[in-house]
């Protein structure tokens, strides 16, 4: 039983190796993910918490480009839009 259904996840699963390109997006999204996490933290002191979010947002982009989650790259952008227009105004 247990090697049918090792046999059968390994059929689901496609083994390939990541580019260079796509390893650095990956590394990208972590950092700009964990900028985005930090973020409402550091609202209070100074806008930093502004520039966190908007450094997070921007190299996040990359990433969820590449895996063409189009609707996280919109919200990025919203996000971009939304703390640019805060941090001017």
């Amino acid at each position: 039983m247990v090697k049918y259904s090792r046999k059968f996840l390994r059929f689901l699963v496609k083994q390939r190796q990541l580019t260079p390109l796509e390893r650095l997006a990956n590394r990208f999204g972590y950092m700009g993910t964990s900028f985005i996490m930090v973020s409402p933290y550091l609202l209070n002191v100074d806008d930093i918490g502004v520039y966190t979010y908007l450094i997070g947002g921007a190299i996040s982009i990359p990433q969820v480009a590449l895996a063409k989650q189009w609707n996280l790259v919109l919200l990025n952008c919203n996000l971009l839009v939304g703390y640019g227009l805060y941090l001017f105004n």
